[in-house]
């Protein structure tokens, strides 16, 4: 995945809104789905996340899967040095409490340059930062 480019995060929310039709926020996600043209990138602990919501070989999951083997979604991987990366700041915010599949998209965010990020999870992505040198800036946040 190329640094800089617009490519925008995905949180777990509003992957199991979008593919599980029942979900409160299924209809609000579809809608600002059709709404970006951006590339769209999640973590794979973010996929784990959405795949366990959406169950094993439920028809969300398999939508799911379709549309990431479709180009609809890029996945980062976290590699050793990120995921210690994510594990200090999983330390940071223990008061919010984070969970690894959100350190694992603020490391994506501060390692790709990142801003924008797709979520229903403004309470928390309203505290979290992303790493600029010595600043720290907040999430652009979609929703």
């Amino acid at each position: 995945m190329t640094r800089g480019c617009q490519v925008i995060l995905v949180d777990i929310g509003p992957l199991g809104a979008l593919f599980y039709p029942a979900d409160e926020w299924h209809g609000r996600c579809v809608d600002r789905l059709k709404r970006v043209n951006e590339p769209l990138c999640t973590t794979t602990p973010v996929l784990a996340e959405a795949f366990h919501l959406l169950a094993p070989g439920s028809n969300g999951a398999q939508r799911l899967m379709d549309f990431i083997a479709g180009g609809g979604l890029r996945v980062w991987f976290l590699d050793e040095p990120a995921l210690g990366c994510a594990f200090e700041l999983m330390i940071r915010y223990r008061d919010v409490p984070m969970d690894l599949a959100d350190a694992s998209l603020v490391v994506a965010a501060e390692q790709l340059r990142l801003q924008r990020i797709f979520t229903i999870d403004r309470e928390d992505f309203g505290v979290y930062r992303v790493r600029r040198g010595h600043r720290h800036v907040a999430f652009e946040m979609l929703a």
